[in-house]
């Protein structure tokens, strides 16, 4: 009886021990969310603060920049929404992360419209793109079911 309460207390100090484990987890997805948060905040506030630059220059050029930002704030909601999976779940959804990638690389594709590009760069992205909606449709219709 005292081996089995000694053997409790130690157990109680380890790092492997699920409950401190999980609170340090959700300590840690808890701070990169407000992270993210402050980071969409300032992305907001920089394309707020842009707009009076329309006005007065050529929208052309401002808009590339306002298209990209936009682009970069979608995929960091994105983020947000796997690490809220995650909380909730417990783990992280493979179609979130290829949502992530999709949005990123459409972003990238979006940008080379405005930069000289070649044909084999837009050949790549595209092919990229195309791997990526049917990696997401197999995991869609391919994933398992998930009994709680």
């Amino acid at each position: 009886m005292i081996d089995q309460t000694i053997t409790k207390e130690k157990n109680v100090f380890l790092l492997t021990d699920s409950n401190w484990h999980a609170r340090m987890i959700q300590f840690i997805v808890g701070v990169l969310m407000l992270a993210l948060y402050v980071w969409i905040a300032a992305g907001v506030a920089s394309l707020l603060f842009n707009l009076p630059e329309i006005l007065k220059s050529g929208w052309t050029q401002i808009a590339e920049h306002i298209i990209v930002d936009i682009v970069l704030i979608l995929a960091i909601l994105e983020l947000v929404r796997i690490l809220q999976s995650y909380l909730s779940v417990g783990r992280v959804k493979v179609t979130f992360i290829l949502d992530v990638a999709l949005v990123v690389l459409i972003g990238e594709l979006i940008g080379l419209w405005y930069k000289d590009y070649t044909t084999t760069e837009v050949g790549l992205h595209i092919a990229a793109i195309t791997m990526l909606i049917l990696l997401r449709i197999v995991s869609i219709r391919f994933s398992p079911n998930v009994i709680d």
